[in-house]
């Protein structure tokens, strides 16, 4: 099997399971996409879910999260991980939005990576599923998985990244990283797996042809 044929049935595999996956963290626009994704790192999507209905309920917005105290919004998070510091650039983040974009989320990845507590994969979540740009954002479930299926040598997010945008069409990217998010959690967990009961990495662990 070549390596452009390994990722068609990967596709078509996962289209097949998954093929209108939702987004798992809850929100109602691009804000609040944001904020869920800023706190869903070292936190299941499930406790981010257990605290944001609170937040929204006295920050749904920008401006009104700047000027909500740094430790009201830390009392609201305190169950997510690293909540002192999720609070702290929650606030700085919001003000940011307020004085540098109108109250806005920007649509531009760089714009989106000088707020603070917003990385590369946090920016690309919030550019694929609030605006529909197509990107490839990388968490522990599709590192796992692009190293296991030998998409990736799995040395690091970036290369990743870079590797599952080639092995793709471009079309497929914003669909098929939330399809890797569930397939992990469903099929092909960290611990405890077992190849030959894993519908993909039953095959597609084996190294692909030239």
């Amino acid at each position: 099997m070549t390596a452009s044929d390994k990722s068609a049935r990967i596709m078509a595999q996962l289209d097949e399971l998954y093929p209108a996956p939702p987004i798992p963290l809850d929100h109602t626009d691009p804000f609040t996409l944001l904020v869920a994704v800023a706190l869903s790192a070292q936190t299941t999507d499930r406790k981010v879910n257990q605290v944001t209905p609170a937040l929204f309920a006295e920050a749904p917005t920008p401006a009104a999260m700047a000027l909500l105290p740094e430790e009201r919004i830390r009392e609201l998070i305190r169950e997510v991980g690293l909540a002192p510091q999720k609070a702290r650039h929650l606030s700085a983040m919001a003000k940011l939005l307020v004085e540098r974009h109108g109250g806005e989320v920007p649509a531009s990845f760089d714009a989106l990576e000088a707020l603070p507590g917003v990385g590369h994969k946090t920016a690309s979540v919030v550019m694929a599923q609030a605006f529909g740009v197509p990107a490839f954002p990388v968490d522990t479930h599709i590192h796992r998985l692009a190293a296991r299926w030998g998409l990736s040598d799995g040395t690091n997010v970036v290369r990743t990244e870079r590797d599952l945008k080639r092995a793709f069409p471009e079309s497929a990217w914003n669909r098929l990283h939330l399809q890797i998010i569930y397939f992990g959690r469903e099929h092909c967990p960290a611990r405890g797996h077992n190849p030959a009961a894993c519908p993909i990495c039953v095959w597609a662990s084996e190294p692909a042809d030239d």
